[in-house]
Protein backbone atom coordinates (compact mmCIF):
# COMPACT_ATOMS: atom_id res chain seq x y z
CA UNK A 1 0.00 0.00 0.00
CA UNK A 2 1.42 3.49 -0.85
CA UNK A 3 -0.18 7.09 -0.82
CA UNK A 4 -0.98 7.17 -4.61
CA UNK A 5 -3.31 4.79 -4.06
CA UNK A 6 -4.85 5.39 -0.92
CA UNK A 7 -5.55 9.00 -2.33
CA UNK A 8 -6.87 6.95 -5.31
CA UNK A 9 -9.64 5.18 -3.38
CA UNK A 10 -9.90 7.58 -0.96
CA UNK A 11 -11.52 10.10 -4.22
CA UNK A 12 -12.83 6.81 -5.20
CA UNK A 13 -15.03 6.02 -2.40
CA UNK A 14 -16.57 9.30 -2.55
CA UNK A 15 -17.40 9.67 -5.85
CA UNK A 16 -18.15 5.67 -6.24
CA UNK A 17 -17.39 6.13 -10.07
CA UNK A 18 -14.14 5.05 -11.23
CA UNK A 19 -14.41 7.50 -14.27
CA UNK A 20 -15.12 10.73 -11.86
CA UNK A 21 -12.43 9.80 -9.85
CA UNK A 22 -10.18 9.56 -12.96
CA UNK A 23 -11.32 12.97 -14.07
CA UNK A 24 -10.82 14.29 -10.86
CA UNK A 25 -7.35 12.88 -10.22
CA UNK A 26 -6.12 13.49 -13.82
CA UNK A 27 -5.74 9.74 -14.27
CA UNK A 28 -7.40 7.47 -17.43
CA UNK A 29 -10.22 5.06 -15.75
CA UNK A 30 -7.79 1.82 -16.51
CA UNK A 31 -5.25 3.83 -14.27
CA UNK A 32 -7.81 4.01 -11.62
CA UNK A 33 -8.95 0.28 -11.90
CA UNK A 34 -5.29 -0.95 -11.58
CA UNK A 35 -4.43 1.61 -8.85
CA UNK A 36 -7.43 -0.01 -6.63
CA UNK A 37 -6.30 -3.33 -8.05
CA UNK A 38 -3.14 -3.20 -6.76
CA UNK A 39 -4.33 -1.56 -3.33
CA UNK A 40 -6.75 -4.76 -3.25
CA UNK A 41 -3.27 -7.21 -3.91
CA UNK A 42 -1.36 -5.58 -1.40
CA UNK A 43 -4.14 -5.77 1.22
CA UNK A 44 -5.43 -9.21 0.64
CA UNK A 45 -9.11 -7.95 0.74
CA UNK A 46 -12.02 -6.86 -1.95
CA UNK A 47 -12.27 -2.97 -1.27
CA UNK A 48 -15.46 -2.57 -3.82
CA UNK A 49 -18.51 -4.35 -4.97
CA UNK A 50 -18.50 -3.74 -8.24
CA UNK A 51 -21.44 -3.60 -10.88
CA UNK A 52 -21.70 -2.11 -14.32
CA UNK A 53 -22.77 1.39 -13.19
CA UNK A 54 -21.57 1.51 -9.77
CA UNK A 55 -19.02 0.93 -6.93
CA UNK A 56 -19.86 0.16 -3.73
CA UNK A 57 -17.51 -0.03 -0.53
CA UNK A 58 -17.23 -3.47 1.27
CA UNK A 59 -17.00 -3.43 4.86
CA UNK A 60 -13.11 -3.85 4.37
CA UNK A 61 -13.45 -0.80 2.20
CA UNK A 62 -15.46 1.23 4.73
CA UNK A 63 -12.76 -0.02 7.82
CA UNK A 64 -10.42 1.60 5.05
CA UNK A 65 -11.85 4.61 4.28
CA UNK A 66 -11.49 5.89 8.22
CA UNK A 67 -7.94 5.60 8.65
CA UNK A 68 -7.04 6.68 4.58
CA UNK A 69 -8.62 9.75 6.21
CA UNK A 70 -6.58 10.18 8.86
CA UNK A 71 -3.76 9.54 7.23
CA UNK A 72 -4.21 11.81 4.26
CA UNK A 73 -4.95 14.63 6.92
CA UNK A 74 -1.75 13.49 8.60
CA UNK A 75 0.30 13.53 5.89
CA UNK A 76 -0.91 17.04 4.83
CA UNK A 77 -0.40 18.44 8.54
CA UNK A 78 3.60 16.85 8.19
CA UNK A 79 4.02 18.62 4.87
CA UNK A 80 2.64 21.84 6.07
CA UNK A 81 4.68 21.89 9.55
CA UNK A 82 7.60 21.35 7.22
CA UNK A 83 7.15 23.87 4.56
CA UNK A 84 6.69 26.20 8.10
CA UNK A 85 10.15 24.78 9.76
CA UNK A 86 11.99 25.59 6.24
CA UNK A 87 10.34 29.20 6.06
CA UNK A 88 8.69 29.04 2.61
CA UNK A 89 5.54 28.77 1.34
CA UNK A 90 5.10 26.80 -1.38
CA UNK A 91 2.42 24.19 -3.72
CA UNK A 92 -0.94 24.07 -4.78
CA UNK A 93 -3.68 26.74 -4.02
CA UNK A 94 -7.24 25.29 -5.52
CA UNK A 95 -9.66 27.59 -5.67
CA UNK A 96 -13.21 27.60 -6.31
CA UNK A 97 -15.63 30.42 -7.33
CA UNK A 98 -18.98 31.65 -8.40
CA UNK A 99 -19.20 33.56 -11.47
CA UNK A 100 -18.84 37.21 -10.20
CA UNK A 101 -16.54 36.61 -7.38
CA UNK A 102 -14.30 34.63 -9.95
CA UNK A 103 -14.57 37.17 -12.80
CA UNK A 104 -14.64 40.25 -11.20
CA UNK A 105 -12.58 39.88 -7.47
CA UNK A 106 -10.32 37.68 -7.27
CA UNK A 107 -7.81 37.82 -10.26
CA UNK A 108 -6.76 40.88 -9.00
CA UNK A 109 -6.45 39.69 -5.45
CA UNK A 110 -5.01 36.77 -6.95
CA UNK A 111 -1.95 38.79 -8.59
CA UNK A 112 -1.36 40.53 -5.46
CA UNK A 113 -0.94 37.42 -3.81
CA UNK A 114 1.34 35.55 -6.37
CA UNK A 115 3.85 38.53 -6.23
CA UNK A 116 3.83 38.24 -2.65
CA UNK A 117 4.24 34.10 -2.72
CA UNK A 118 5.66 33.40 -6.01
CA UNK A 119 6.77 29.38 -5.19
CA UNK A 120 2.30 28.87 -5.24
CA UNK A 121 0.85 27.54 -7.67
CA UNK A 122 -2.57 29.01 -8.23
CA UNK A 123 -5.71 27.50 -9.97
CA UNK A 124 -9.16 28.87 -10.05
CA UNK A 125 -12.27 26.83 -11.11
CA UNK A 126 -15.23 28.85 -11.37
CA UNK A 127 -18.90 27.09 -10.44
CA UNK A 128 -21.76 27.31 -8.96
CA UNK A 129 -22.16 27.22 -5.03
CA UNK A 130 -23.33 23.44 -5.05
CA UNK A 131 -20.72 22.70 -7.34
CA UNK A 132 -18.04 24.75 -4.71
CA UNK A 133 -19.44 23.18 -1.68
CA UNK A 134 -19.17 19.10 -3.07
CA UNK A 135 -15.78 19.81 -4.33
CA UNK A 136 -14.66 21.41 -0.92
CA UNK A 137 -16.09 17.89 0.67
CA UNK A 138 -14.28 16.24 -1.58
CA UNK A 139 -11.04 17.74 -1.42
CA UNK A 140 -10.58 18.47 -4.53
CA UNK A 141 -10.16 22.76 -3.77
CA UNK A 142 -8.65 23.95 -0.22
CA UNK A 143 -10.95 26.96 -0.76
CA UNK A 144 -14.45 28.02 -1.82
CA UNK A 145 -15.82 31.66 -2.15
CA UNK A 146 -19.63 32.16 -2.79
CA UNK A 147 -22.32 34.66 -3.33
CA UNK A 148 -24.42 33.94 -0.06
CA UNK A 149 -23.86 32.25 3.10
CA UNK A 150 -24.48 28.64 3.48
CA UNK A 151 -25.56 26.66 6.44
CA UNK A 152 -23.39 23.33 6.24
CA UNK A 153 -22.24 21.52 9.22
CA UNK A 154 -18.97 20.88 7.80
CA UNK A 155 -17.98 23.81 6.65
CA UNK A 156 -16.18 27.09 8.11
CA UNK A 157 -17.45 30.39 7.01
CA UNK A 158 -16.15 33.99 7.03
CA UNK A 159 -17.85 36.78 5.76
CA UNK A 160 -15.42 39.07 3.26
CA UNK A 161 -17.62 41.96 1.56
CA UNK A 162 -21.09 42.78 1.29
CA UNK A 163 -22.15 43.65 -2.68
CA UNK A 164 -24.69 44.84 -4.08
CA UNK A 165 -27.08 44.29 -7.00
CA UNK A 166 -28.15 47.22 -9.52
CA UNK A 167 -30.56 47.70 -11.99
CA UNK A 168 -28.74 49.11 -14.85
CA UNK A 169 -29.84 50.22 -18.42
CA UNK A 170 -27.53 51.80 -21.28
CA UNK A 171 -26.08 55.19 -20.57
CA UNK A 172 -26.63 55.95 -24.33
CA UNK A 173 -29.92 53.99 -25.42
CA UNK A 174 -32.22 54.69 -22.06
CA UNK A 175 -35.49 53.13 -22.85
CA UNK A 176 -38.33 55.61 -22.70
CA UNK A 177 -40.16 54.52 -19.02
CA UNK A 178 -36.20 55.28 -17.75
CA UNK A 179 -35.37 58.17 -19.58
CA UNK A 180 -32.85 60.11 -17.58
CA UNK A 181 -34.12 59.31 -14.49
CA UNK A 182 -32.00 58.17 -11.55
CA UNK A 183 -34.51 56.66 -9.91
CA UNK A 184 -37.80 54.54 -10.38
CA UNK A 185 -40.39 52.85 -8.37
CA UNK A 186 -40.68 49.75 -7.70
CA UNK A 187 -43.71 48.49 -9.42
CA UNK A 188 -42.26 50.28 -12.69
CA UNK A 189 -40.09 47.10 -12.90
CA UNK A 190 -42.53 45.13 -13.70
CA UNK A 191 -42.84 47.06 -17.05
CA UNK A 192 -39.68 46.70 -17.98
CA UNK A 193 -37.94 44.16 -20.27
CA UNK A 194 -35.24 42.33 -18.83
CA UNK A 195 -31.74 40.47 -19.53
CA UNK A 196 -31.19 38.03 -16.65
CA UNK A 197 -28.51 35.32 -15.31
CA UNK A 198 -30.20 31.79 -16.03
CA UNK A 199 -32.66 30.48 -13.19
CA UNK A 200 -29.79 28.85 -11.03
CA UNK A 201 -27.26 31.03 -10.51
CA UNK A 202 -26.90 32.86 -7.63
CA UNK A 203 -27.06 36.62 -9.01
CA UNK A 204 -30.88 36.01 -9.68
CA UNK A 205 -31.14 33.96 -6.93
CA UNK A 206 -30.74 37.05 -4.46
CA UNK A 207 -32.39 39.48 -7.00
CA UNK A 208 -35.39 37.24 -6.53
CA UNK A 209 -35.35 36.90 -3.18
CA UNK A 210 -34.51 40.18 -2.28
CA UNK A 211 -37.91 41.40 -4.43
CA UNK A 212 -39.70 38.72 -2.86
CA UNK A 213 -38.94 40.32 0.81
CA UNK A 214 -40.01 43.71 -0.15
CA UNK A 215 -43.45 41.81 -1.10
CA UNK A 216 -42.55 41.97 -4.99
CA UNK A 217 -43.07 39.06 -7.23
CA UNK A 218 -40.34 37.84 -9.26
CA UNK A 219 -42.25 35.98 -11.59
CA UNK A 220 -43.83 38.99 -13.03
CA UNK A 221 -40.85 40.32 -14.37
CA UNK A 222 -41.12 40.42 -18.52
CA UNK A 223 -37.76 38.41 -18.94
CA UNK A 224 -37.15 38.46 -22.74
CA UNK A 225 -33.49 37.13 -22.99
CA UNK A 226 -31.61 35.23 -20.45
CA UNK A 227 -28.38 34.43 -21.01
CA UNK A 228 -25.06 32.67 -18.70
CA UNK A 229 -22.52 35.28 -19.37
CA UNK A 230 -22.03 38.29 -17.72
CA UNK A 231 -20.40 39.90 -20.43
CA UNK A 232 -23.20 39.02 -22.62
CA UNK A 233 -25.76 40.49 -20.55
CA UNK A 234 -23.57 43.73 -20.26
CA UNK A 235 -23.36 44.13 -24.24
CA UNK A 236 -27.33 43.48 -24.51
CA UNK A 237 -28.16 46.05 -22.19
CA UNK A 238 -25.95 48.56 -23.61
CA UNK A 239 -27.42 48.39 -27.01
CA UNK A 240 -30.50 49.39 -25.76
CA UNK A 241 -33.11 46.44 -25.63
CA UNK A 242 -33.61 45.64 -21.72
CA UNK A 243 -32.53 46.15 -18.39
CA UNK A 244 -30.58 43.74 -15.84
CA UNK A 245 -29.85 43.34 -12.40
CA UNK A 246 -25.97 43.03 -11.56
CA UNK A 247 -23.56 43.21 -9.39
CA UNK A 248 -22.02 46.72 -8.72
CA UNK A 249 -18.61 44.43 -9.12
CA UNK A 250 -19.34 43.38 -12.26
CA UNK A 251 -19.95 46.86 -13.89
CA UNK A 252 -17.54 49.16 -12.29
CA UNK A 253 -15.15 49.74 -15.85
CA UNK A 254 -18.87 50.26 -17.97
CA UNK A 255 -20.22 53.20 -15.08
CA UNK A 256 -16.83 54.93 -15.10
CA UNK A 257 -16.30 55.05 -19.24
CA UNK A 258 -20.63 55.75 -19.10
CA UNK A 259 -21.83 52.82 -20.79
CA UNK A 260 -24.03 51.23 -18.56
CA UNK A 261 -26.27 53.47 -16.12
CA UNK A 262 -27.01 52.41 -12.41
CA UNK A 263 -30.97 53.14 -11.38
CA UNK A 264 -31.86 53.62 -8.12
CA UNK A 265 -35.33 51.20 -7.46
CA UNK A 266 -37.07 53.43 -4.70
CA UNK A 267 -37.24 51.74 -1.45
CA UNK A 268 -35.40 49.18 -2.55
CA UNK A 269 -31.58 48.08 -1.78
CA UNK A 270 -30.83 44.33 -3.41
CA UNK A 271 -27.90 43.45 -1.18
CA UNK A 272 -25.99 40.06 -0.30
CA UNK A 273 -22.30 39.10 1.03
CA UNK A 274 -19.65 37.68 -0.35
CA UNK A 275 -18.20 34.46 1.57
CA UNK A 276 -14.85 32.37 1.83
CA UNK A 277 -15.45 28.55 2.94
CA UNK A 278 -13.19 25.59 4.01
CA UNK A 279 -13.81 22.32 5.39
CA UNK A 280 -12.83 21.84 8.91
CA UNK A 281 -12.71 18.34 8.58
CA UNK A 282 -9.72 18.70 6.61
CA UNK A 283 -5.85 19.93 6.95
CA UNK A 284 -5.95 23.26 5.19
CA UNK A 285 -2.95 23.50 2.85
CA UNK A 286 -0.49 25.88 4.00
CA UNK A 287 -0.73 27.66 0.80
CA UNK A 288 -4.52 27.53 1.68
CA UNK A 289 -4.30 29.25 4.67
CA UNK A 290 -1.55 31.95 3.89
CA UNK A 291 -4.33 33.31 1.16
CA UNK A 292 -7.13 32.79 3.48
CA UNK A 293 -5.47 35.24 6.16
CA UNK A 294 -4.15 37.65 3.10
CA UNK A 295 -7.79 37.75 1.93
CA UNK A 296 -9.22 38.21 5.43
CA UNK A 297 -6.90 40.59 6.13
CA UNK A 298 -7.03 42.62 3.00
CA UNK A 299 -10.88 43.32 3.24
CA UNK A 300 -10.67 43.95 6.97
CA UNK A 301 -8.42 46.92 6.32
CA UNK A 302 -10.17 48.32 3.08
CA UNK A 303 -13.61 47.18 3.78
CA UNK A 304 -15.00 47.60 0.05
CA UNK A 305 -14.67 45.60 -2.85
CA UNK A 306 -13.82 49.30 -4.54
CA UNK A 307 -10.29 48.75 -3.14
CA UNK A 308 -9.99 45.62 -5.36
CA UNK A 309 -9.73 46.66 -8.68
Amino acid sequence: MNLDQLKVFHVAAQKKNFSETGKILHLSQPAVSLQIQQLEASLNTRLFDRTTKTIKLTDSGKLLFDYAEQIIQLVDQAKKELALLEGSIHGDLRIGASLTIGEYLLPYLLGRFKREYPKVHLLMKIENSHEIVEQLKNGEIDLGFIEAPIVHPDLLQYPLIEDELVLICSAKEPLPLIGQRETIGAHELFSLPFIMRERGSGTRQVMEDSLRSHHLDPERLRIELELANTESIKAAVESGIGVSILSQSAIRKEIQLNILRKVNIQGIKLRRSFNVLHDKNRVLSLPGEAFLQYILGYFASTGNPEAAS
